[in-house]
């Protein structure tokens, strides 16, 4: 406790409503508290700093002025929230973020009433703002009352379509409506692409002129950094007419930029428009991702994502594994087919570094693209590459692609495009929770005709199934892999084109089978050690591909076990889910044959370590053993005698 910071005005705080007896000074004071606060707090959990940083002001500014929860304050993705449960009640479990059985990572609608929308993908804030203003106007909610409905998004989360759907329609059906602009030019990655290029040259027109004293919007009132973004926010776009911006057209009133760390300001400006606003309105915050913490301004993704750190240096207690992780290694072999295939090109939305195309585009930037946060378009720009000729690979997380399906259906898969789908984060990821787990790609791709979908059990079989995809051309393709280290195998030299549709058999056994899907096979393998103490040894195989089964295999190993058991990182409907429909086509059943699938649970599983994550799926080596024993009718001694 001795090494936490002097909070005496935080101390004060427990829920916003305490805040509203406080002055403009010592709300300045809580600011700063707070930013010392989050800091601590995040040393010592891991997660999401620089965000939160870049928004402590803002967060105190709005608690403040408006009456939350009454009034709904979203923010868009939350990796921005720490602060926020800071002041909403949720101080004293803070430093339980992302563990087991603690807070969430991000606004979550079960753990507060301050939390009105759950969110961790990004670019709803405004649409879920919009709905609950239309529910405020039609009497919705009258047990609690729904007051204004804030939207905090940033520019990075101002890329994808959907936010300016959302504005469209806020526009046309002209409810009060208020959405704050955090532009800090820096999303995860450094934005990219028109908007951010229109945002910088943004300028405040005639809408709320009468306020610009109070909200100091001259440029030389402006603070350093934020001088030289005022300047070029002065530059009105081409061809258009004073006070024309794109925010305007939309139907909403805009406002800035304003300076997004200047609490007087903010006071000013939001307590103007509490009074003031009738329809939508665009509030431009300029702000610095990481501001206050010199650590996270000096890195170069500001502290978007951090393990453990030392609040003094900043160095992260980052533990040293013997293993790469899977991320690298398919960057690594994405560059080595690059070397002699000309066409291999890479796209990735807004998610570079995580995805480890920031290896890729260091290598070969002309062949490299980052969209923004706009998976459709990702899913429908990698299909016209692949029309065009070239051989894209389409590197988005398991957990983001759900968000460009109807692409993938209509755009790839449909015209049997040679799309190759880089998977990353399959299965259940540990600290970020159910948002991001990838949970349901096996399901919602192996239902698709002409696709094929594998899945490395190794870091050594991701390596071969990056070079297999590089060679398929007859139609879309995609493997996956899960977060972090890989499990310490021998890598391959170069990658092996394998067979499409044919697994590998990796022991041979007697009575029972396993058949794995993916990076269970390790845990299955660890199991099987466990049997044969127990007098079982069972035969293992890995299936690779999901899509198309490798019939042959599998119809053996039902012919030679009394009991088949697959296995795989996902939900009903996948990988099990079709080799059921096979045996049952077949008529394999009728010959007595006891089949089990292990499967991710129908629920959403919270953040915890991945090992809790899949004890909690009863999908680790015990559980094995156990699924194992029952489906044998083989007591567990072992267990009797514990």
């Amino acid at each position: 406790m001795s090494d936490r910071p002097h909070t005496p005005v935080l101390d004060r705080v427990t829920v916003p409503a305490d805040m509203k007896g406080l002055s403009d000074d010592e709300l300045t004071q809580l600011a700063h508290e707070l930013r010392q606060e989050t800091i601590s707090t995040v040393s010592e959990t891991g997660g999401h700093l620089g965000a939160g940083l870049g928004v402590i002001e803002m967060t105190v500014a709005l608690h403040a002025v408006f009456d939350t929860p009454k009034d709904r304050l979203i923010w868009d993705v939350s990796h921005q929230c720490y602060p926020h449960k800071i002041l909403t009640g949720r101080r004293d479990r803070i430093r339980t973020l992302r563990m087991k059985d603690g807070l969430s990572g991000f606004t979550k609608r079960s753990e507060s009433p301050y939390d009105p929308f759950g969110a961790a993908h990004s670019s709803t804030s405004i649409s879920a703002a919009l709905g609950m203003a239309v529910a405020r106007d039609l009497g919705g909610a009258p047990e609690h009352g729904i007051g204004d409905c804030i939207a905090v998004i940033g520019d990075g989360s101002m890329s994808a379509g959907m936010a300016y759907e959302a504005m469209n329609n806020a526009g046309h059906l002209k409810k009060r409506l208020i959405v704050i602009l955090n532009d800090n030019e820096m999303s995860i990655a450094p934005p990219v692409g028109a908007m951010s290029t229109y945002l910088s040259r943004l300028y405040a027109g005639a809408p709320f002129q009468e306020f610009k004293a109070a909200a100091k919007g001259a440029v030389s009132l402006l603070p350093p950094p934020f001088q030289e973004g005022a300047r070029r926010a002065k530059e009105m776009l081409k061809g258009m007419t004073v006070g024309g911006t794109m925010f305007e057209e939309l139907g909403f009133s805009y406002l800035g930029p304003i300076d997004g760390h200047d609490m007087e300001q903010l006071l000013a400006v939001l307590r103007t428009v509490k009074e003031r606003a009738t329809g939508p309105i665009l509030i431009h915050s300029i702000t610095k991702k990481g501001k206050g913490y010199g650590p996270a301004e000096a890195a170069s993704d500001r502290g978007h994502a951090t393990a453990k750190f030392d609040v003094v240096t900043g160095k992260q207690k980052k533990a040293k594994s013997n293993a790469p992780s899977y991320t690298k290694v398919f960057a690594e072999s994405l560059i080595k087919q690059a070397e002699t295939d000309n066409k291999v090109v890479a796209v990735t939305a807004a998610m570079p570094d995580g995805t480890g195309l920031n290896l890729f585009d260091q290598r070969y930037p002309s062949r490299c693209f980052d969209v923004g946060i706009a998976e459709q378009h990702a899913v429908t720009f990698a299909a016209g590459l692949a029309a065009g000729g070239m051989k894209p690979f389409c590197a988005i997380y398991s957990t983001f692609l759900q968000r460009g399906y109807d692409q993938v259906v209509h755009d790839v898969a449909l015209q049997r495009l040679p799309v190759r789908f880089a998977i990353d984060r399959a299965g259940l990821v540990g600290a970020d929770g159910a948002t991001h787990a990838g949970s349901f790609d096996v399901a919602y791709l192996a239902n698709l005709p002409g696709i094929v979908v594998m899945a490395a059990a190794d870091e050594a079989e991701l390596v071969h199934m990056v070079a297999t995809a590089t060679a398929h051309e007859e139609g879309p393709i995609a493997f996956r892999f899960p977060r972090g280290e890989g499990v310490g195998v021998d890598m391959p030299e170069q990658g092996e084109v394998l067979e499409i549709g044919k697994g590998r058999m990796i022991q041979e056994g007697a009575r029972v089978a396993i058949l794995s899907f993916g990076a269970r096979l390790k845990e299955v393998q660890e199991a099987a050690e466990s049997l044969q103490a127990k007098g079982i040894t069972p035969t293992i195989a890995d299936a690779r591909f999901a899509k198309p089964l490798d019939r042959e295999m599998i119809l053996k190993l039902a012919a030679d076990h009394e009991a088949l058991i697959t296995i795989e990182e996902g939900a009903v409907g996948g990988f099990g889910s079709h080799v059921s429909q096979l045996l049952a086509d077949e008529g394999v059943f009728d010959h007595g044959l006891k089949f089990r699938s292990m499967v991710l649970p129908d629920t959403f599983i919270d953040q915890a370590s991945p090992a809790d994550m899949y004890a909690v799926a009863a999908m680790n080596a015990p559980d094995i053993v156990a699924k194992v024993l029952d489906v044998l009718g083989v007591a567990d001694l072992d267990a009797k005698r514990a």
